[in-house]
């Protein structure tokens, strides 16, 4: 994109007034460009043709409108001797409409050169347009075009502004247009703190909201989405919990993000409350909230309140549809999601490529390799849906996991694309479930070769050295890892309780009742061990991923949160836990026999997949 000439314009042409006494025309009520040309026709006989007041409102509905044409815009546009800055900004406002904003900023020029003034409406659209175009240069010139012609201190131009700074990744500069400004409003703070969180500046963002005089449920929704996009889902909840004490109305905005917020900590009563809210108050169920509602319970372990919410909805979208059938993916109900998609289909609802993912991570998780391979067949060459690589990797996944190993390799060797490190990865997991130690070393230094800065790789590669006894190599991969300052992510599990969300670390001791829970793993481990529990050494020696190998094996977090729900529930009460790492086979084996002894169900969501442990068997029928 060029840069802008910087022209001093001159004072602004003065519009027509012969059409100020004359009806409109029923140009307001024109709905299609037959009924418009008609009219542009009588102001044509009128005598009109020159009137920048008359031909702005033909320009107005071709440039703008969902009817109009740009095109016919631009050709009545030409035809006017002297255009004002009202058809400037229209036409300016129908490119950026159709992303053609090179043309936007050209028009502009043309404008200064024509020595047309730009008014207060000029400069909002030309700052979107170099947002778009990430045109930072001219988004400069523009700024002080702002100044030049005395709108320094026009709240709307200043936002846009800020806006757009933000979207350069200039936070100084963006901060600087906010601190000069005369006078901000509720626009400008949240626009400065939305801009901060978005690039990972959360602790700035809670500042800059702390010093606002005045917030609404938008400011109050940009910081509690900012920590839930950032994973800081405590935070989300005491900044929520500070909101209603503040007696701060509850929007569909903010419900939305503390559901994910819920969906992110497993925390189910605080969803459910949130659920009721949003009937209680009429807040729109629309399509994306209703989604978020439907992930919130799939995510937090409760299907059957998804489904209930699911099948309420008076239309279903693709969204909902996708996240239903997501969900009992995870739960590794595989023929359940199956029937669904057949159902969408019934519905005549066209699946996309989510869909797909979904259905096919189905397959994978519940062994389902001859439905899997029909469907990734009935995407491409039935739907003509191009595969992505998310596609292939549950493909892979999938032959992997049911030990077609060399199926999964060929599969991979002729992807029209490079595999990425998860597509390689899930053959390496593949390999160590089956033992085979060649073929996953040559493709887990592969991975590592991808991902050097990802901890998870180097212990794939290390724990299926370690499933084959070679610990020097073993000890190679941990120091390449510390050479390259690789630090791995620390395991922790989540339970919810009547007093909130508690999160336990393996072998950490800083819960107020650490006393007693532990008291209770010691207790449980010795009413499990009656009926035939022996601790699987040798998994911990593998899984150095999940728990240090130095934390006793015993004090596993998901030990330690299921110890603390059955010291915190009723007997029976079913227990929910989240784990950011993918469960153990110890405390895989521990949770059934857990289940059994204590009579109660216990549903862990693993980063991979759910697992409902009940009567001594679990859902996923010891396939993971």
């Amino acid at each position: 994109m060029s840069s802008l000439q910087l022209l001093q314009a001159s004072p602004p042409s003065q519009s027509s007034s012969k059409a100020d006494n004359l009806p409109s025309y029923g140009l307001y009520s024109c709905s299609t460009m037959a009924e418009l040309k008609q009219y542009h026709s009588q102001i044509i006989r009128l005598g009109l043709s020159a009137d920048n007041d008359a031909m702005g409102r033909v320009i107005k509905f071709c440039a703008i409108s969902k009817s109009g044409d740009l095109n016919y815009a631009l050709e009545v546009f030409n035809e006017i001797p002297y255009p004002d800055a009202f058809i400037y900004n229209t036409i300016i406002r129908g490119y950026l409409q159709r992303q053609l904003v090179r043309n936007c900023i050209l028009l502009f020029s043309q404008m200064l050169n024509k020595s047309v003034s730009p008014n207060k409406f000029t400069y909002p659209p030309l700052i979107r347009a170099c947002c778009i175009d990430n045109a930072i240069e001219e988004g400069k010139q523009i700024h002080a075009q702002v100044f030049k012609f005395g709108f320094g201190a026009d709240g709307f131009c200043l936002n846009n502004l800020i806006h757009m700074y933000v979207n350069f990744q200039s936070l100084e500069q963006a901060r600087r247009v906010f601190d000069n400004m005369p006078q901000q409003d509720v626009v400008s703070w949240t626009t400065l703190i939305t801009g901060y969180s978005h690039w990972g500046f959360v602790d700035e963002a809670r500042e800059v909201f702390e010093l606002m005089p005045e917030r609404n449920s938008v400011s109050w929704n940009a910081m509690i989405a900012a920590y839930v996009q950032s994973n800081h889902f405590h935070e989300a909840f005491s900044l929520f919990n500070r909101m209603r004490s503040e007696n701060v109305v509850l929007d569909k905005f903010v419900a939305a993000s503390m559901l994910s917020a819920c969906t992110g900590l497993g925390a189910l009563e605080q969803g459910k409350w949130i659920h009721g809210y949003i009937k209680k108050s009429g807040i729109e169920l629309d399509a994306k909230l209703a989604t978020t509602v439907i992930d919130m319970y799939c995510k937090c372990g409760c299907l059957e309140k998804a489904f209930e919410v699911f099948n309420e909805l008076p239309q279903k979208g693709i969204s909902s549809w996708n996240c239903m059938i997501g969900g009992l993916a995870t739960h590794g109900k595989g023929e359940a999601a199956i029937e669904l998609f057949k159902e969408m289909e019934k519905e005549m609802v066209t699946p996309d490529g989510i869909t797909f993912v979904n259905v096919l991570s189905a397959c994978a998780h519940s062994g389902l390799v001859g439905e899997g391979k029909h469907y990734f067949q009935y995407m491409t060459e039935v739907l003509g849906i191009k595969p992505s690589m998310e596609h292939f990797g549950c493909m892979v996944d999938l032959l992997g996991r049911a030990g077609l190993l060399e199926e999964a390799r060929e599969l991979i060797n002729e992807m029209p694309v490079n595999p990425d490190a998860g597509v390689l990865g899930a053959l390496v997991g593949a390999c160590r479930i089956h033992g085979n130690t060649g073929l996953g070393e040559e493709i887990g230094k592969k991975v590592i070769e991808l991902e050097p800065h990802n901890s998870g790789r180097y212990v794939l590669l290390a724990n299926l050295y370690a499933s084959s006894g070679r610990w020097e190599d073993v000890a190679r991969v941990r120091k390449l890892m510390n050479d390259r300052g690789v630090k791995k992510a620390p395991g922790f599990s989540m339970i919810e309780s009547e007093s909130g969300v508690d999160e336990f670390i393996a072998g950490g001791r800083s819960h107020p009742q650490a006393k007693e829970i532990y008291a209770k793993v010691d207790e449980i481990l010795e009413t499990i061990r009656s009926i035939g529990y022996v601790p699987d050494t040798d998994g911990v020696l593998h899984d150095i991923d999940e728990e240090e190998k130095e934390n006793p094996l015993y004090y596993h977090s998901e030990k330690l949160a299921i110890a603390f729900g059955l010291l915190k529930t009723k007997p029976g009460e079913t227990l929910r836990i989240s784990k950011n790492l993918r469960i153990c086979r110890d405390c895989h084996q521990a949770s059934k026999l857990i289940s059994k002894v204590y009579d109660c169900e216990v549903i862990i969501r693993d980063r991979n997949r759910f697992h409902h442990f009940r009567m001594g068997e679990c859902s996923c029928k010891d396939y993971w």
